[in-house]
């Protein structure tokens, strides 16, 4: 295992857990609520809608833009960052690495939309666990997955991504989906944690 696999590893994880911490913030405030619109704008398919209330608007206004703050700041930074951190990094103005965060984060949010789909034709109410036993798991799985999946695959569209980088933010990015999901669940703006 290479120093550069686990410093990608790690700033991936720790550049989308603090846009994680904003987009939380940013959900409970006043503000955040005034574009609550959700994001499917009421269309049914089926009679069903397709994402659903939880996927709204507000969810897109901050956690990208803060994406591309964090991986400017760590990125563009990383000179003051320890060097074995640092050097594997990838050589990035830190513009680039703002884009690259910005298109992350837009991949967090979009990542979660085809599950929300999914759930809804299944009859998933959002936020809510499904009442058939057999596909409990299944959601469960799906819902600490998906946008971690769909970071890793907007992030290997655009830069060098190893496989063992992938490893690594697989292994501990679901657990820290699942934080995030619990801290939100906490601060009631989640209906279940998990």
């Amino acid at each position: 295992m290479s120093q550069e696999t686990l410093a990608r590893a790690a700033f991936l994880l720790i550049a989308m857990s603090l846009a994680g911490a904003a987009h939380v913030l940013w959900l409970r405030t006043a503000l955040s609520r005034r574009f609550g619109w959700p994001v499917d704008a009421g269309l049914t398919l089926r009679g069903r809608r397709l994402f659903g209330d939880n996927k709204r608007v507000c969810g897109f206004m901050v956690l990208p833009p803060m994406a591309a703050l964090t991986f400017m700041l760590l990125g563009g930074g990383r000179d003051a960052l320890p060097a074995f951190f640092a050097a594997g990094l990838w050589p990035l103005s830190a513009a680039q690495y703002a884009g690259l965060g910005l298109a992350c984060g837009f991949a967090f949010m979009l990542a979660e939309l085809p599950n929300s789909f999914l759930k809804r034709q299944l009859g998933v109410a959002p936020g809510q666990a499904p009442a058939q036993p057999w596909l409990r798991p299944l959601v469960l799985v799906m819902d600490r997955l998906d946008s971690v999946l769909g970071v890793l695959l907007a992030l290997s569209l655009l830069v060098p991504v190893p496989a063992a980088t992938w490893f690594w933010v697989l292994a501990f990015g679901p657990a820290v989906h699942a934080a995030f999901s619990i801290a939100m669940h906490t601060l009631g703006i989640k209906a279940r944690a998990l």
